[in-house]
């Protein structure tokens, strides 16, 4: 049965609403980032760039790698604009827009979000990068899926015990990354990671201006927490939803991100830019491997 308009939507031109992309804009491997001006900053090491269109927060370059042909696409910050953005990608390329019908067989995307992070624990220093095999979310995205499946319902049982959840806040979801897709990125000079996607930048990451948190000791609880083996490496915005999406949708997803900021040790990176592009060339690298 064909999607209802108000469900499928569509600009004028027949693209996508939010991204303004046509399923022919779109490479089968996609990196992610928040920042609309990385965008530019990824593909300026394209050898060329085929697509370029943007919306809102939403810009799009499409090119090749050395051989690789790929797609930049910015976020902007939050799982809120994660789910826009993970069921247009999903709809370009497994909704035929013409009978505004399911496609068969689905394609598989590969996902890579490329961002910046902030470390909690001590031995994880600014400048390192974070390869994310799992992620636990406080944003409560995924709960309005039917998700069950894809949930680590033992860690998170784990994770609300130990921190004494309060029954107001969302209740925190734990998901894995493609481990495939992680493979292609581990070395020697990434630590791996089970990264904190957060609802916020201030009070939801334990930060405190003029509004003190509802739980000022929640950072040392996710510092302290462990299960098999596993500890939160560090915090972000986006992370549990990317990977929580790509998994009920059938797509690969894991994430990278350079650490900017300890929150254990109290230290910044004096050269943010830097260490942003060291973490691109990284990632492209990796991906051109395989072309």
């Amino acid at each position: 049965m064909p999607l209802e308009a108000s469900e499928l939507i569509l600009n004028p031109d027949q693209s996508i609403y939010h991204l303004n992309l046509l399923p022919e804009d779109l490479a089968p491997t996609v990196i992610l980032v928040g920042d609309p001006g990385r965008v530019p900053q990824v593909s300026s090491y394209f050898d060329h760039i085929d697509v370029k269109k943007s919306k809102r927060e939403f810009v799009t370059h499409t090119g090749y790698y050395r051989g690789k042909h790929l797609s930049v696409v910015s976020t902007g910050i939050g799982t809120d604009n994660i789910d826009i953005v993970l069921n247009e990608l999903d709809a370009l390329v497994n909704i035929d827009f013409k009978n505004k019908k399911i496609r068969e067989p689905l394609t598989r995307l590969e996902l890579i979000r490329v961002g910046t992070s902030g470390a909690i624990q001590a031995d994880i220093p600014v400048d390192s990068m974070v390869l994310s095999e799992m992620a636990i979310g406080f944003d409560g995205l995924l709960h309005f899926y039917d998700s069950g499946r894809v949930q680590m319902a033992d860690m998170q049982f784990a994770f609300l015990e130990h921190s004494g959840w309060s029954v107001m806040k969302p209740v925190p979801y734990v998901v894995q990354a493609d481990p495939e897709l992680c493979m292609k990125f581990q070395s020697d000079g990434i630590h791996r990671g089970f990264t904190a996607t957060n609802s916020g930048f201030y009070a939801p990451q334990g930060r405190n201006l003029r509004l003190a948190p509802e739980d000022p000791h929640m950072n040392e609880k996710l510092t302290s927490f462990r299960f098999h083996g596993f500890r939160i490496t560090n915090m972000e915005m986006e992370t549990a939803g990317i990977f929580g999406l790509a998994a009920l949708m059938g797509h690969a997803a894991t994430a990278l991100n350079c650490i900017l900021a300890n929150r254990e040790t109290r230290e910044f990176s004096k050269d943010p830019k830097q260490a942003i592009d060291r973490l691109i060339r990284y990632t492209l690298e990796h991906l051109a491997r395989e072309s």
